[in-house]
């Protein structure tokens, strides 16, 4: 028996690797992901949910042993209660469910219309927080056969309270798949002129069919605690320039399309012009009518329609305002869909 016979019988003896099972059968799937929403109204949902969000060390940058405390003993025994009630003014009772999930849902069945075109393209929806979760989608998605996943953070603007949040939970849910997809993540489009435009026609659209002409319109973001901004986030400059931008498009003064800041929580410093802060000023110092839009909001949530379509509205009607418009957000209208296509199918670009 020569050498090389001897290792060519051994080497037969030895088991055999299994092949490798494929991944996909080559589909490339679109996840558009949303912030997220409770399952109901009640106490035990909008705990689960308040959790599950307020715990992103994200969202909340206080050491675990300070935050963890406050968190479980004061805010999760007070908060869901009222985020309850406000969530129910506004719950859509037809689904059972909130506007956050119906809009989003809108999006993602009107997207797959849009990309009839592409037969190897799967879309689905997601959820950062809440139902249904973006590992769950992400591991449907695989079963479905692709083997490519297009993320898509629906937050024009970026943070790293909104964007990568959304980008960590998909990562996390790649970590404990054996044959992980490859994935894209669409950046932030807070200056894209599509967005531009389709913000300046759906506030045009909205302010013509007013009874008044506001004197002040205001873009009112989701704010975020100062010092992530002093740290680094890019965030604050994003806002900015989209309002410049879009101010830029409508021909408008500085005065009259101004910039401020919501949705503060806890006692810290936050992004400031604050929005109720300046309606109160601005309605005292005799401003009549105001319209406010949401641009760093894709759809319309309970930041929009409650706080910003009741609380802020009764802050401004207390000081002496009297005319007051919301304007809804892109949500899935043409003007909304037409952002979104636009931008997957530039970044689906040598993948279909």
């Amino acid at each position: 028996m020569t050498l090389s016979t001897a290792i060519d019988t051994n080497s037969a003896k030895l088991k055999r690797p299994k092949p490798a099972v494929s991944a996909g059968t080559g589909k490339v799937g679109v996840m558009l992901v949303n912030l997220g929403t409770p399952d109901g109204t009640d106490f035990k949902p909008m705990w689960r949910y308040l959790r599950e969000f307020l715990s992103d060390p994200r969202v909340i940058e206080l050491n675990r042993a300070i935050w963890y405390p406050i968190l479980y003993g004061l805010v999760l025994t007070t908060r869901p209660k009222k985020s309850g009630a406000n969530y129910a003014r506004i719950w859509n009772r037809q689904k059972n469910e909130s506007p956050l999930r119906t809009f989003t849902r809108a999006q993602g069945e009107k997207l797959a219309q849009m990309l009839g075109d592409q037969p190897n393209v799967v879309v689905d929806w997601a959820m950062r927080y809440g139902n249904p979760s973006t590992a769950s989608i992400a591991e449907k998605l695989v079963g479905q056969g692709c083997d490519r996943i297009l993320a898509f953070p629906l937050y024009p603007q970026y943070s790293a309270t909104t964007t990568a949040t959304a980008n960590d939970q998909l990562f996390r849910a790649l970590m404990k798949m054996r044959a992980a997809p490859a994935v894209r993540s669409v950046p932030p489009y807070y200056n894209e002129p599509v967005y531009i435009e389709a913000l300046a026609r759906s506030l045009k659209q909205h302010l013509a069919r007013l009874d008044f002409e506001p004197e002040v319109v205001i873009t009112s973001y989701h704010g975020i605690p100062k010092p992530y901004s002093d740290k680094g986030d890019p965030y604050q400059a994003h806002c900015l320039e989209t309002t410049r931008l879009l101010r830029e498009k409508l021909g408008w003064s500085e005065k009259k399309l101004i910039t401020t800041f919501q949705s503060r929580f806890g006692a810290q410093e936050w992004l400031q012009p604050y929005t109720d802060k300046t309606v109160e000023k601005l309605g005292k110092e005799g401003v009549k009518s105001i319209a406010i839009l949401n641009p760093g909001f894709s759809v319309d949530c309970i930041e929009t329609l409650d706080e910003i379509g009741r609380e802020v509205a009764e802050t401004f009607h207390h000081a002496g305002g009297e005319k007051f418009a919301h304007i809804p957000c892109l949500n899935d209208s043409p003007e909304g869909m037409a952002v979104i296509e636009a931008m997957v199918r530039r970044e689906l670009s040598g993948w279909v």
